[in-house]
C-alpha cells in the first residue's frame, strides 16, 4: 500500500483517500452491525480527513483517548442529568469513531507498526478499566441505590469486559495461521447477518449507547445491570470456545510434528 504523500491527483484528494480505505478494510466477520455499519463507515471519514491533514495514526490514537477520557472524567466528577448522558454518550461514540480510524489510517498511510498496535489496545483497556470505574463512582456518589451490593456490578461488568477483550486479543495472537494456498484463495463467504446480530450486546457501541439514560438514575441502573449479566454469560461462553479453539489447534500441531 503507498506509504503517505506517494499518491498524486484524486489519491491526494479526501475522495480519494476514502475510496481507497473502503477497498482496503478488514473481514467483516466477528464484528456486530453496529461496528459495521456505523462505527467503521465513520472511522473511515475521519481516516480520510486525517489522511488530508497529515495527521500520523498515533495522533489520532491520542485524540481518541482524550475524547474518551474527557467523557469518562466527566461520567465521574459531575451529578446525573440528561444533557450529561448526552455529551458522555456523544465523548463515547466520537472517542470510539477515532478508535476505528487509527488503523484505517496506519493502512493507508503503509505505516502500520507493532508500536502503533500496543499503543491502541493499551488505550483500549484503560478506557475499559475507567469507564466501569467512572459508574462505579458514580453509584456511590450520586445515586441513592437499594442496597450496597449494587456497588459490586461495576467491578464485575469490568471484569467481564476486560476478559473478552484481552481473551479475544490474546487467542487472535496465539491461534496458528493456515499456510498461504499455492493458488488463489476461494472467495469468502459473505459474514453472517445472524452472528452480527447477536454479538450487538457485547459490541462498545452499545455500551455507550445505555449512557443515554445516565439522566434517569433507576433506568440506567437496570440497564446497566442487564448489560452486565450479558457480558458475563458472553465471557464465559467465549472463554469455553477460545480455550477449545487453541487445544484444538494445539492437539492437531502436535499431531502434526508426531507424523513429520
Amino acid at each position: 500500500m503507498a506509504g503517505a504523500g506517494a499518491g498524486t491527483g484524486t489519491e491526494d484528494t479526501f475522495r480519494g483517500a476514502l475510496a481507497r480505505l473502503r477497498a482496503a478494510q478488514k473481514t467483516s466477520r466477528g464484528v456486530s452491525l453496529y461496528s459495521r455499519y456505523v462505527n467503521r463507515p465513520v472511522g473511515r471519514v475521519f481516516a480520510a480527513a486525517a489522511h488530508r491533514a497529515g495527521r500520523t495514526p498515533n495522533q489520532v490514537t491520542a485524540l481518541s483517548a482524550a475524547v474518551s477520557f474527557a467523557g469518562i472524567a466527566a461520567l465521574a466528577l459531575l451529578p446525573p442529568s440528561w444533557p450529561l448522558a448526552l455529551g458522555v454518550w456523544a465523548a463515547l461514540v466520537l472517542g470510539f469513531a477515532l478508535d476505528a480510524a487509527d488503523g484505517q489510517l496506519a493502512r493507508l498511510r503503509g505505516e502500520s507498526s507493532a508500536a502503533g498496535e500496543w499503543l491502541d489496545h493499551a488505550v483500549d483497556c484503560a478506557k475499559i478499566t475507567a469507564l466501569h470505574t467512572a459508574v462505579l463512582i458514580t453509584f456511590h456518589q450520586h445515586f441513592a441505590l437499594p442496597g450496597e451490593g449494587w456497588l459490586l456490578v461495576p467491578p464485575v461488568f469490568q471484569l467481564a469486559a476486560v476478559m473478552i477483550f484481552f481473551g479475544g486479543l490474546l487467542t487472535d495472537k496465539l491461534k496458528p495461521r493456515p499456510p498461504a494456498p499455492p493458488t488463489a484463495p476461494a472467495p469468502a463467504a459473505p459474514p453472517s447477518r445472524l452472528r452480527a446480530v447477536a454479538l450487538l450486546p457485547v459490541d462498545y457501541g452499545t455500551m455507550c449507547a445505555l449512557f443515554l439514560l445516565l439522566g434517569d438514575e433507576r433506568a440506567f441502573r437496570l440497564g446497566y445491570a442487564l448489560l452486565a449479566g450479558v457480558y458475563v454469560v458472553f465471557c464465559a461462553a467465549f472463554s469455553v470456545k477460545w480455550f477449545r479453539e487453541l487445544s484444538a489447534a494445539g492437539a492437531a500441531r502436535a499431531s502434526s510434528a508426531a507424523r513429520s
